[in-house]
């Protein structure tokens, strides 16, 4: 079974699918759902957060049922990254084949990576596994396909660069693709 994966010409817009969240995995969600719109539409950060913290937080994005949420790593998430978003940035495009540009990168890849490259920047408290873990997830909501490995792939090596301690060399994860990473390719026909 093939799947064609999105450029940033043909994003993905919909909702991911519905799985019970944690208040934390619920806000990298929102996060990254809140990021890709100001990635998309360049509508003020704090507008976005007000559209989100009035409408959307606390609820199911399919089922509309309460949600607990919590608020506080959503808004760090959604301002530090647009505060941060040219330095997150480079960080990206230094993970990615050379020949990529952020133009071509699928918009919802490039928020999932800017939320988690800043939670690496930024949180040292949260383990860089976990954060690492937690995109992955995110990206599985909403792809199914080599996404979730290129997340993984591409986190990793920003967090061997971020946190050298913490992720050593040696604890290098089977799945990780090769030097340079290439996102995945909607040409390529796999799956």
């Amino acid at each position: 079974m093939s799947s064609a994966v999105p450029t940033a010409d043909e994003d993905q817009t919909a909702a991911p699918e519905t799985t019970p969240l944690g208040p934390r995995a619920a806000a990298r969600q929102a996060a990254v759902q809140a990021v890709f719109q100001r990635i998309v539409t360049e509508i003020p950060v704090s507008d976005i957060l007000a559209e989100f913290i009035d409408h959307r937080l606390g609820l199911d994005s399919e089922t509309d049922a309460p949600l607990e949420i919590d608020r506080e790593l959503f808004v760090t998430l959604v301002r530090g990254t647009d505060a941060e978003h040219a330095q997150l940035d480079g960080m990206i495009e230094s993970v990615v084949a050379e020949g990529w540009s952020m133009n071509r990168l699928d918009r919802v890849l490039h928020a999932i990576l800017r939320c988690g490259a800043y939670e690496l920047l930024a949180m040292p408290d949260v383990p860089a596994r976990v954060t690492i873990n937690e995109y992955v997830e995110v990206a599985r909501d909403f792809f199914d396909g080599k996404e979730p490995g290129f997340v993984n792939g591409a986190l990793d090596r920003m967090a061997r660069a971020i946190r050298p301690d913490e992720v050593r060399p040696d604890e290098a994860q089977p799945q990780m693709p090769p030097a340079p990473l290439d996102p995945p390719n909607p040409d390529d026909g796999a799956a």
